[in-house]
């Protein structure tokens, strides 16, 4: 690799329900200063907002596209609602499941070109979901896409487990809710985006409900799981908006959680152009040394 070319560039999306929609604004900013990744890793919406980023999607069409199927709680609804019943021989056929079915949920949410399959994609992607059998992380990086995406994103309890490929698949937060394992493959300069959030507003509440304790114990283990990935992959820029504010299942707050990041977005691209450019510093070969 010479100086010129640039690092191969490693970006970890981080799962965190709504609050990944926070990875916007810094796909937004990686377009903006020219930068495209050779490796993209994703868990959860990381793996959807991901293979989005990863067929070709700019950050800015991936911002238009999220206003569109998520701009209001009745746009939304009525997606939900078409997928769960499909017309009245659903209803009557299986009745009114309490939990969502993934795939339909990516089917619906996507465009309608969306890529099939791994290989249509235009940047190489690993997709992190949970063999709920072997207690293992399970990557997709060929085959058929969708399926591995809606593995990723099968929140346990709240969608039913995907069944694919021999596993049985839940959310892959429950295991690695920031792949920067994944993401280090074949790269030089490794980016992690974790959307799971802090516990600040949370300190002086005493009020939780039901919910807010189910999401929030599963944003402690998730945090101390990123923390060990963290220790073994050390990222060469490592971001951690501020996402408390928002609820997890907020998806109808889309603009607010995207305008929420538009302060942090021009630093983040001050620290991405000083450190590629102290990454190519570094491997710049200094004047008069070559054959030596």
């Amino acid at each position: 690799m010479s100086a010129q070319e640039g690092p191969r560039i490693g970006v970890a999306l981080g799962g965190g329900s709504a609050r990944g929609l926070t990875h916007i604004p810094y796909i937004e900013a990686m377009d903006e200063l020219g930068l495209r990744p050779s490796v993209i890793a994703g868990t959860s919406i990381g793996a959807l907002i991901g293979a989005g980023w990863a067929a070709g999607m700019t950050g800015k069409q991936l911002r238009e596209h999220s206003f569109e199927v998520l701009g209001t709680l009745r746009t939304i609804a009525a997606k939900l609602w078409a997928t769960q019943i499909r017309g009245i021989g659903g209803l009557l056929k299986n009745g009114i499941s309490m939990q969502l079915d993934a795939s339909s949920i990516v089917d619906a949410f996507v465009p309608a070109d969306f890529p099939l399959e791994f290989r249509d994609l235009k940047v190489p992607l690993h997709v992190v979901a949970t063999d709920f059998q072997s207690w293992h992380q399970v990557v997709f990086d060929s085959g058929p896409l969708k399926p591995a995406i809606a593995g990723s994103i099968a929140i346990p309890s709240l969608f039913k487990p995907v069944v694919y490929n021999s596993h049985i698949l839940v959310d892959g937060g429950v295991v690695n809710p920031l792949p920067l394992d994944q993401a280090d493959i074949d790269t030089d300069f490794l980016i992690g985006i974790d959307v799971v959030g802090d516990p600040s507003i949370a300190l002086t509440r005493t009020d939780h409900k039901a919910l807010d304790i189910w999401f929030g114990s599963a944003q402690i283990m998730m945090h101390s799981l990123t923390a060990h990935m963290i220790a073994a992959y050390p990222p060469d820029i490592y971001i951690r908006p501020r996402v408390a504010n928002f609820g997890a299942m907020e998806f109808w707050r889309v603009r607010e959680i995207i305008a929420n990041a538009e302060s942090e977005k021009d630093r983040f691209k001050r620290l991405l152009e000083r450190k590629i450019e102290d990454y190519i510093a570094g491997k710049a070969v200094p004047v008069g040394s070559e054959g030596k």
